[in-house]
């Protein structure tokens, strides 16, 4: 515009930008996504000195960059593939959709408070405002110290209503995100459409399209080996009850129609009246989670926690997985010319929960065994209702395949004479409904009636006669035989279509889920196994093998395996006076037994240091007739989660595979987990992720030493510390060369399940995510680290893990000030999981769990847990170091993404905040308060050193751009809730034991527990993590 003279083209120009600016705030033509891509987009990419211009070509106007860029065309900008939140800032572009939908929430937000009280609705509008002030200028001092008077002013019932409107309004913003996540995505996917680059999944580097086309695109691999490898791959996510998810169950629910809800509002046809009543649904929604009470007053049993599992699985994944793979399918023939097999599921599902009883005692044989049949129960009933839905669809009255019209004839049945796939689902259908009395009849058996919730939903009278007859299907073969007869007799007949309708889906979640909806894995302590082989040895009067060492318990373990007697009458388990914690575990062995088929996946044993840990599973499932010949003996993994068993790992493996027994009953395969938050909490983040690198490295040379695969188990938690990554594509790219090879189990917990698959959108991207990442994992050419790199890492994990260990197990004033800066001693109010803090309810930081060490720091905004020794190690006083160092930065992929990670670790600490804590709660002594200094000296070093590695500030890595925009909404929100929580703190520790309060008092003291409560969820939810 300014090169133009004439005035009257002048104002065309301008007239052109100001059209082209509106048209994107109305349709957001130009914000594009790709999870993974550094780039940054186009609207927000002009440097100070350039100019925009339009010109023409074929009457279309161009965005032109003038002075020092290159002409820009509209197809350019179409095919930009950029992080919808890699803009450094609010794009007011492609991001005024969000702030909209953010502001109309906010406002019927409002009119909800304002009802019940005007006066709490100002306090929050105050607070909110000099948070934003705060957030445009972090270094505002007046804007913190307004917040902070504030603070101190408020009574307890005012606390508390602020609180719930700071926790309520947070969950809007997320529920918004997630709505406006999935638009973007959308909007890419038409806008691709208009160029014929349309495909069923998104054009994105971290989606299989996008994976399959660059690995072309760069020739890479060929079709076909692309095909071989994604059709042989297997990801396998399990999900666990860890206690980091702190909404409450029903309220997910609510946020989750809200997004539905704002979807609607989308809609382009959308007739006044719908817009209207849509508005009224979110109006409703929002006013019933005002009114809901927020807090869980009792914990969760892990029963409870198993139906949050199992809610996931019926209101999510049952629809979302066949969608994905249906998707998935047709990409294959887009893009490789194939079809993808209907018995081919890269995608699985396991869970932990009902079945990890470490260090949790709630967790009794007794629930396991509950669990279970709870789960076969709502399999067969999403089973049935799907058959249902077939029995409509296959009203087929000719032309049946020859195996077909056998398989109809078996079945003795005087309706569906003519119709013969109906002859044959309505049989099926009717041993569901016996499936389903079978396990509700379990169910009552074991006093749990509560489970039974539905009718069986058989149909009409006819098709229950005969039915106490029938057999009930309990192995997926069972199903999945008749399945197969009826859809290759689809295929044979020229109903290719029909064959890949409903009965395809239904194929597709029975390879999926199975008739057990998902297997459950068993996860004990290594040394209940110890305690109850000592038990069994003393009784049976050859010594304690608790005293012996490692080679008295492989001699006798390997003997005792190899022997065909048993070590006693496991019937007599009654008569035999064991301690009651060794009858527990043994009962643990005796309910898996018995358990059917399909039930039960991997048994893992946390704490495992030694081969004879894993012999020893071995040998009690053998005790209890779980053996690899009847195939009832379930694959047994150790975990391996310390510094030092991290360390000493291949040599157990090593151990193991001299084992005959061993050897027979792994087949060539064997499983082993790595835990990431118990080793960073072990030893520092650096040292922690350098321990996993190295020992994944040596135990798969081990493998091949002794020719046994290794699959890989990664327990992982939501966020950083604890193995997290936000970038869930680069961080599987980035795992030592050689120990994925398509086989990739990995934890997800608490709000990571639901952030991952709480909506069906959400989830099948999730999926799309993890397919890509091991698809392409198996072609990247990964590299390789030199000896001097190897040994530099060396030289920063030992100083990093020193420094780490120093204040957190030398420092005798850490403990005392970790509890008092932070709401560790209070986490235990919030009631969100069913297991202790601790392991052990003696011990201190060294028995804390992870989770709550973690959520601890995230709560105070500090995140210690996270970069702790990371400074020291990153700091190198001699030259050579800190060039090599850079030098590893900037070519080994592995360690740019540990930088990086830490860099967005850092880019969500908050200097002031933290220092606010220790100001408001830490004891007024000179070597306490020091010690917080010293702690944000050392948070400063880290900040400088990953400064220096990565030769950015460490607030510009793709990480960080990932959180920006995400972070500038929220801190407005969350830096208010931390100055409360901080005063409530004070308060609720001053008025002390509630024995020596009056009733007053007491009540009093309640209302800032509930208030302090709202304070820890919404601040979980502004950071989008916990533990």
């Amino acid at each position: 515009i300014s090169v133009t003279s004439n005035f009257e083209m002048r104002m065309k120009l301008v007239s052109a930008v100001i059209h082209v600016f509106m048209v994107s705030i109305l349709q957001p033509q130009f914000c594009t996504s790709s999870v993974g891509s550094s780039s940054s987009s186009v609207i927000s990419s002009f440097k100070p000195n350039q100019k925009l211009a339009f010109v023409s070509k074929s009457a279309n106007p161009l965005l032109h960059v003038v002075g020092g860029g290159d002409t820009i065309t509209q197809e350019e900008v179409t095919e930009t593939k950029v992080p919808i939140s890699d803009a450094t800032e609010i794009d007011e572009v492609s991001d005024v959709r969000l702030m909209k939908d953010i502001e109309m929430l906010s406002d019927m937000l409002a009119e909800v408070v304002k009802k019940e009280s005007p006066h709490w609705h100002e306090l929050y509008m105050e607070l909110r405002k000099h948070g934003m002030e705060r957030a445009e200028d972090p270094d505002n001092v007046e804007a913190f110290e307004k917040m902070k008077k504030l603070a101190f002013d408020l009574s307890p019932e005012d606390t508390y209503g602020v609180m719930r409107t700071f926790a309520l309004a947070l969950n809007l913003v997320n529920s918004a995100e997630v709505h406006h996540r999935l638009r973007v995505m959308r909007s890419n996917e038409l806008r691709a459409a208009g160029n014929n680059h349309i495909g069923p999944l998104p054009m994105l580097d971290d989606s299989v399209r996008g994976t399959i086309e660059t690995m072309l695109e760069d020739k890479e691999a060929t079709k076909d080996e692309i095909f071989n490898k994604l059709i042989n791959q297997k990801v396998e996510i399990v999900l666990t009850a860890h206690p980091t998810e702190v909404n409450r169950r029903t309220l997910l629910r609510k946020y989750r129609n809200i997004s539905v809800f704002l979807d609607a509002l989308d809609r382009p046809d959308i007739h006044p009246y719908e817009k209207e009543e849509t508005l009224n649904s979110l109006r409703r929604t929002i006013a019933a989670i005002w009114g809901s009470d927020e807090i869980r007053r009792q914990k969760p049993t892990p029963q409870q926690e198993a139906f949050g599992g199992h809610a996931v699985i019926a209101s999510v994944l049952w629809d979302a997985v066949p969608a994905y793979l249906r998707k998935l399918d047709a990409q294959c023939r887009v893009s490789l010319g194939r079809s993808l097999p209907i018995d081919v599921v890269p995608i699985k599902f396991a869970s932990w929960i009902g079945g990890d009883r470490d260090g949790n005692p709630n967790v009794t044989p007794a629930v396991t065994k509950e669990v279970v049949a709870h789960q076969r129960l709502l399999a067969a009933k999403l089973f049935l209702g799907e058959l249902n839905e077939l029995y409509n669809e296959l009203a087929i009255s000719s032309r049946f395949s020859e195996e077909l019209e056998v398989l109809a004839d078996t079945i003795d049945d005087p309706h569906d004479k003519i119709e013969k796939y109906r002859r044959i689902i309505g049989h099926l259908r009717r041993r569901l409904a016996k499936t389903v009395k079978v396990c509700e009849d379990e169910l009552q058996s074991l006093g749990k009636s509560d489970y039974i919730y539905t009718s069986t939903s058989v149909g009409d009278s006819k098709s229950m006669i005969g039915m106490e007859d029938l057999k009930p299907i309990l192995e997926s073969s069972e199903l999945m035989d008749p399945l197969m007869v009826m859809y290759d007799s689809l295929l044979k007949t020229g109903f290719e279509l029909v064959a890949e309708g409903r009965i395809s889906d239904i194929i597709r979640r029975l390879s999926i889920f199975g008739m057990t909806l998902v297997p459950l894995d068993i996860r004990e302590e290594s040394t209940r196994h110890t305690l109850a082989l000592d038990a069994i040895t003393q009784y049976l009067g050859v010594g304690s093998y608790k005293d012996w060492d490692e080679k008295a318990r492989l001699n006798w373990l390997q003997a005792e395996l190899s022997s065909r007697r048993p070590l006693f009458h496991t019937e007599d388990l009654e008569k035999v006076t064991f301690d009651k914690d060794v009858r527990k575990t043994l009962d643990v062995f005796k309910m898996a037994s018995l358990l059917g088929p399909g039930s039960l996946g991997a048994y893992v044993i946390s704490q495992a240091q030694t081969a004879s840990d894993v012999l020893a599973v071995m040998l009690l499932q053998k005790e209890f007739g779980m053996n690899p010949e009847n195939g009832k003996m379930m694959r047994v993994v150790p975990l391996f989660e310390t510094l030092n068993d991290l360390v000493n790992a291949p040599d157990v493996l090593d151990t193991l595979f001299r084992v005959p027994y061993h050897i027979n009953a792994a087949k060539g395969k064997m499983e082993v987990m790595v835990g990431y938050s118990d080793s960073a909490k072990d030893a520092g983040r650096l040292a922690a992720c350098w321990a996993l690198y190295n020992s994944q490295e040596k135990m798969v040379k081990v493998g091949k030493k002794f020719n046994m695969q290794l699959n890989f188990f990664h327990g992982k938690g939501g966020t950083v510390s604890r193995g997290g990554n936000p970038a869930l594509y680069r961080a599987i790219l980035s795992h030592p060369p050689n120990t994925i090879n398509g086989q990739f189990r990995v934890t997800e917990q608490g709000e990571m399940i639901t952030q991952n698959f709480g909506s069906p959108d959400i989830a099948e991207r999730t999926l799309d995510i993890y397919t890509a990442a091991v698809l392409r994992e198996a072609f990247v050419e990964h590299v390789e680290p030199t000896e001097a790199w190897r040994n530099q890492m060396q030289r920063v994990s030992d100083v990093s893990c020193a420094a780490y260990r120093q204040l957190v197990r030398e420092e005798p004033r850490f403990v005392p000030y970790f509890r008092q800066a932070t709401p560790e001693l209070e986490l235990g109010i919030l009631n969100i999981g069913s297991r202790p803090a601790k392991r052990n309810p003696k011990g201190g930081i060294e028995s804390l769990r992870a989770i709550p060490w973690t959520f601890a720091w995230t709560q105070t905004r500090t995140h210690l847990s996270a970069w702790l020794g990371v400074g020291e190690g990153l700091t190198a006083e001699d030259e050579n170091d800190q060039k090599e160092l850079k030098e590893m930065y900037q070519n080994w992929p592995w360690f740019r993404e540990v930088v990086d990670l830490i860099g967005m670790i850092l880019s969500k600490t908050d200097f002031s905040i933290s220092k606010n804590y220790d100001d408001i709660l830490v004891d007024k002594e000179e070597a306490l308060l020091s010690l917080g200094d010293e702690v944000r000296e050392k948070l400063v070093l880290t900040r400088q050193s990953v400064v220096d590695v990565s030769g950015s500030d460490p607030g510009a890595g793709p990480h960080v751009q990932l959180l920006r925009r995400s972070s500038k909404i929220r801190h407005p929100y969350v830096d208010s809730i931390n100055v409360v929580q901080a005063e409530l703190l004070k308060e609720i520790r001053l008025m002390g034991d509630d024995s020596k309060l009056s009733p007053e008092m007491r009540r009093i003291k309640n209302v800032r527990k509930d208030a302090l409560i709202c304070s820890i969820s919404g601040i979980a939810q502004g950071m989008k993590n916990s533990g």
